[in-house]
């Protein structure tokens, strides 16, 4: 029984990695992303391991997801692989209070991001 299979929505040559709910905001996060937009993979791995933000950690964690999704999944070469999509969108959002004088409450939010990269393996026109 079970539901049919459906139709695979990427290309054979690439393979996707998505991380939910990453507490950053997503304009912090797409700083991170675009800067391993378009990039081999090897490269992109060495920005993100000297990357300072916070974030790059779970970023990077991500695209060796994505990396082992194309060798195991759809056996890709890894040598050939480079960032094809890094994109970013919002998740829900904290809503918290925080006490303020005379009374009064200010509202603090807490955003979360969903990450989603695509690795793609380059072809000879490439």
């Amino acid at each position: 029984m079970g539901k049919a299979s459906r139709e695979r929505s990427l290309a054979d040559t690439e393979a996707r990695a998505v991380c939910r709910n990453l507490r950053v905001s997503p304009q912090k996060l797409n700083l991170v992303a675009a800067s391993i937009r378009g990039k081999n993979v090897d490269t992109a791995l060495a920005e993100l391991s000297f990357s300072n933000r916070r974030i790059a950690g779970d970023v990077k964690k991500a695209l060796q997801s994505a990396i082992a999704n194309a060798e195991n999944n759809h056996q890709l070469d890894v040598d050939q692989l480079f960032v094809k999509e890094a994109y970013v969108g919002k998740s829900f959002t904290m809503k918290r209070f925080r006490a303020r004088a005379r009374g009064r409450g200010a509202r603090i939010l807490k955003p979360f991001s969903n990450l989603t990269i695509v690795v793609r393996e380059r072809g000879e026109s490439e």
